[in-house]
């Protein structure tokens, strides 16, 4: 559990640090981000807004559109921003490429944040994906091989199905490390001039 609401505790800073927003729409926002992984409902985000609140890292601006459920459940106009705390957590988080970086929902947060986060992690992150797959492709053949005479057809097909799925993934990220091995300039220059704009605010 600590796991999944570190992950939707970065989504969510991510997407406040580009705009602030209401409720609904940060869901929106957070199902189109994590939709390949799992649906965030009501019952998810609200405990998370209600941590980083306590924590001070967002706060709530009355300003919202209509329609906007509060965090008691009431009907409020309540769009919630970053604070200047929030910011410096979400640097952070974009600063982290350990191997909790590399695992799906992670990788899959982290990744839509990229623009955001230095050469050297995104590098970090990339390179740990791709080690994680490697691993992961290696036992997944060893298990068609094991199982190919026991398995029938449709079985066989749906483990070699998650194998491609797999393989594509891998030669995406391979694609990605070369191009961030000779054009990481450009994602680097935007970083820093978000990171020297966050400061002087």
């Amino acid at each position: 559990m600590a796991k999944r609401s570190g992950v939707l505790e970065f989504a969510v800073l991510g997407l406040l640090h580009d705009t602030p927003m209401h409720g609904y729409e940060l869901r929106k926002r957070l199902n189109g981000m994590l939709g390949a992984f799992r649906a965030i409902s009501y019952g998810s985000l609200y405990p998370c807004l209600k941590d980083l609140l306590r924590r001070g890292l967002i706060e709530e601006d009355g300003r919202a559109d209509a329609g906007a459920p509060s965090l008691s459940g009431r009907r409020a106009k309540i769009v919630y921003r970053l604070t200047a705390d929030g910011k410096e957590r979400l640097e952070e988080l974009l600063s982290e490429g350990g191997p909790q970086e590399w695992e799906d929902e992670r990788f899959g947060v982290h990744f839509a944040f990229f623009g955001r986060t230095k050469a050297d992690v995104r590098m970090r992150i990339l390179q740990g994906r791709s080690s994680r797959l490697e691993e992961r492709m290696s036992q997944l053949r060893a298990s068609l091989s094991r199982s190919r005479e026991r398995l029938d057809s449709y079985t066989l097909q749906l483990q070699q199905h998650g194998l491609e799925s797999v393989e594509r993934e891998a030669k995406w990220l391979q694609a990605l490390i070369e191009h961030e091995t000779h054009e990481p300039s450009q994602a680097t220059e935007r970083t820093s001039a978000e990171t020297t704009t966050t400061k002087e605010k």
